[in-house]
């Protein structure tokens, strides 16, 4: 069965992955390259997700597998705290 991306959800996911592990939009900002934050801020609000090489680079920036940062519909709703 397929499931849905929960973008919103993992946005949130993604936010609090990069704060327990000690990044800031900034730091993060640096290790993509990315000339402003924008998108990084959009993947925190749920706005947009990474691209798969970004999710693939973000898992290795923060030492967590892709399937752990990623809520799908029907998941148990993110409450702040990690898979």
């Amino acid at each position: 069965m397929f499931n849905s991306i929960d973008v919103e959800a993992t946005g949130k996911r993604i936010k609090y992955l990069c704060n327990e592990s000690g990044f800031t939009v900034k730091d993060l900002q640096n290790e993509f390259g990315f000339e402003c934050s924008q998108a990084i801020y959009k993947w925190f609000a749920g706005k947009g997700l990474p691209s798969l090489d970004s999710f693939l680079r973000l898992g290795l920036i923060l030492g967590v597998p892709v399937e752990d940062m990623i809520v799908y519909y029907g998941d148990e709703p993110f409450d702040g705290r990690a898979a």
